[in-house]
């Protein structure tokens, strides 16, 4: 059993520990474009570089799109990469996403989640994210800066799996993790390196019958995201599918691995669960906003009330028989979307949840709040209305009211 290693503690933004992370990883190539609430984060990197710190390549490129592009292109050469974006800068990279994606190149990437516009907001939703859950990008959305400095570093080794070899996201709320200043503990450079270590290449056969390294070579030509006809397409596509599935295993592995020399753990790496052991009624959230839940479930248990909380920590792949168990014994949720679905009956995280348990045999009732969008305040006293809506749905047996827009000014 490994033992929990000697840290230094700073006081760091959430951007900032990004970047912190981001330097001790031993990156080769960072490409990257500014965009509030995320610019902190290459701006640190950019003087890392200057100051000598990072013996790594950074381009600062033209727009999000080349951004992404360098680093698909340099991950395709067998490098370590990085880049960060959100909001609109995320929505200009849509395209080589499924590119970087479908070429199977681990890039590891950090959304400062913010609005989309119009009209023009730049506080946190997470809609920017939530757009590109079908890309085939590993998710990970963050409680605290704390955990975003752990899941960077984690990324790299679960996105750099030979078995896996696809791209990951680390998302953190904008504004109120990227700008809050935090107490953060630190692994050490050597520590940090040993853990994510030197990227493993695994070898292919190319069109010569030689098994070669997969990466772009001129001596060893391969090819990457070939013109795929409807003959070859489809089974490219399961390949991808199946690769995500399996890493969950890795993320729950790297996750643990993890913990031995850090001290922190994340529920497993997948979802976290609070009082849910006897839970009667319970919320289900991503990102920051599941710290203040946790406070509000401590004052209801004072109470005698059975709350609990179920935290999602990583969204892609959804981890289905993790949910179905937690969530075992809650007879009433409810699931908070910090975006909507426009024209569909509620939230993306509403809809995995509902389909998830629908072949549960006993089905809890399931209700949607839509809250916090273009960064709206998710006080405490509205946990509470969620908390009240759930006994009420527990005492008249059914949910009048499926999904409502909480905290609305009506």
């Amino acid at each position: 059993m490994a033992t929990i290693t000697k840290q230094e503690m700073l006081a760091l933004s959430g951007d900032e520990a990004i970047a912190y992370a981001v330097k001790q990883s031993d990156v080769d190539v960072i490409a990257a474009y500014p965009i509030t609430p995320q610019t902190i984060i290459v701006e640190r990197i950019s003087d890392y570089v200057n100051n000598g710190e990072m013996d790594t390549e950074f381009v600062c490129t033209e727009s999000e799109h080349s951004a992404i592009t360098a680093c698909l292109t340099a991950a395709a050469m067998g490098v370590r990469t990085f880049t960060s974006s959100g909001s609109a800068g995320l929505a200009l990279m849509h395209e080589i996403l499924y590119v970087t994606s479908g070429c199977r190149v681990p890039v590891v990437m950090a959304i400062v989640n913010r609005a989309l516009s119009a009209p023009l907001n730049i506080h946190c939703d997470h809609t920017d994210s939530m757009v590109e859950r079908d890309a085939c990008w590993i998710q990970i959305y963050v409680e605290n800066s704390q955990e975003a400095y752990d899941s960077i570093i984690q990324a790299f080794q679960i996105a750099e799996d030979p078995s896996i070899l696809l791209p990951a996201m680390v998302m953190l709320d904008g504004f109120i993790l990227s700008h809050t200043l935090e107490n953060i503990c630190v692994l050490s450079n050597e520590v940090v390196q040993k853990f994510v270590g030197t990227r493993q290449i695994p070898l292919v056969r190319n069109h010569e019958g030689k098994l070669v390294p997969f990466k772009l070579d001129p001596e060893n030509p391969i090819t990457m995201g070939p013109v795929s006809l409807p003959n070859f397409y489809l089974e490219q596509k399961r390949q991808q599918e199946e690769a995500i599935q399996e890493s969950t295993q890795i993320i729950k592995k790297v996750h643990n691995k993890f913990a031995e020399i850090s001290g922190r753990r994340y529920g497993n790496g997948l979802i976290e669960s609070y009082h849910l052991e006897d839970a009667d009624i319970a919320i289900i959230c991503i990102g920051s906003t599941a710290g203040t839940v946790k406070t509000v479930v401590d004052q209801l248990r004072a109470r005698g009330t059975k709350a609990g909380l179920l935290r999602i920590r990583t969204y892609r792949p959804f981890p289905t028989q993790d949910v179905i168990k937690a969530l075992g014994n809650v007879k009433a949720i409810a699931v908070m979307d910090r975006s909507h679905s426009f024209g569909s009956q509620g939230g993306p995280i509403f809809h995995e949840i509902r389909h998830t348990l629908y072949e549960v045999p006993e089905r809890p009732y399931i209700t949607n709040y839509i809250y916090g969008l273009g960064g709206r305040d998710m006080p405490p006293s509205l946990l509470y209305e969620i908390y009240e809506d759930l006994e009420k749905i527990l005492k008249i047996k059914r949910v009048e009211n499926p999904v409502r827009f909480l905290g609305l000014r009506e």
